[in-house]
């Protein structure tokens, strides 16, 4: 039996959640063309025959700007320093003096994987100077793949399951991941605000989860606060009449339904938390 822990690191918008919800042939992690979506290191989990893998799905690496900011990095070098194996994701647009996420790997202490994501938007001729760039570091493998449309993918799970150390399984072989429901209720009610949302908005708001029961006989009961930073925020958040909140909850409701595979009723709440993403405190509180 082989298993071990898969950190995918990478820049924002490399597609490191589509990649891993491939992977694991289900949506795990939100999803959106935004960059930044992804704020939590997320645990995914690959059974497959005697191997087992981790996959951490990690915030896009950035140059830190605030607390929060600061936090995610914090969370992608302990990511990094948990793993087995690197996937280092990047895409046609790589340019080596930006790659900030470069510095955070020894190549010589880590199996790192080169990815190379979103080969079906170039023309082939396109990729091989880019993987003549990568070649100056001293990665495992350099793998061209398409997280859309799965090009690719064979060989990845075949060169990460190679690389995988030897060792007992670390969960059961259903599960998806380490995180409860709520974690990924909470995700989902997120995504469904980046996907309607333009500007400040989407990256002002975070999701609490305040209430969430399984009733027998009835629909689960859900509760979430959408937390915003300033009372303007709020207000094109709920909508005229609370129009606007009303349709990320019935998104959010159906896509949380399908996950559970069960009913539920889905009640949101709009509040003010001024300045939350360079509160440490509320941060700490949030998980980060």
């Amino acid at each position: 039996m082989k298993a071990g822990y898969v950190t995918i690191l990478g820049r924002p918008n490399v597609g490191k959640s589509t990649l891993l919800n491939r992977l694991l042939g289900m949506k795990l992690s939100i999803i959106s063309k935004r960059p930044q979506t992804t704020r939590n290191r997320i645990l995914g989990i690959l059974t497959e025959n005697d191997c087992q893998c981790y996959f951490l799905d990690t915030p896009g690496l950035i140059t830190p700007r605030y607390a929060l900011q600061s936090a995610l990095v914090d969370q992608i070098k302990r990511a990094v320093d948990d793993a087995d194996i690197v996937l280092w994701i990047i895409d046609p647009s790589y340019k080596q003096e930006d790659a900030p996420e470069a510095s955070l790997l020894d190549f010589t202490a880590k199996k790192v994987l080169c990815v190379i994501n979103k080969i079906d938007l170039v023309p082939r001729s396109e990729i091989l100077p880019l993987i003549d760039k990568v070649k100056s570091y001293e990665v495992r493998e350099i793998l061209p793949v398409s997280a859309l449309t799965g090009e690719g993918f064979i060989e990845l799970k075949k060169t990460i399951f190679s690389c995988l150390p030897t060792g007992p399984f670390l969960y059961p072989e259903e599960n998806i991941s380490d995180k409860p429901e709520r974690f990924f209720v909470a995700e989902i009610i997120r995504e469904k605000v980046f996907s309607l949302f333009r500007e400040e908005i989407p990256y002002s708001t975070c999701v609490v989860i305040e209430d969430f029961k399984e009733r027998e006989g009835a629909k689960d009961f859900i509760r979430a606060i959408i937390y915003v930073e300033r009372k303007s925020q709020r207000i094109i958040l709920i909508g005229k009449k609370g129009a606007t909140l009303k349709k990320v909850g019935e998104m959010a409701r159906k896509e949380i339904e399908r996950f559970l595979g069960r009913p539920v009723y889905l009640e949101l709440w709009v509040k003010i938390k001024e300045k939350w993403r360079k509160n440490r405190a509320f941060l700490k509180e949030l998980g980060y």
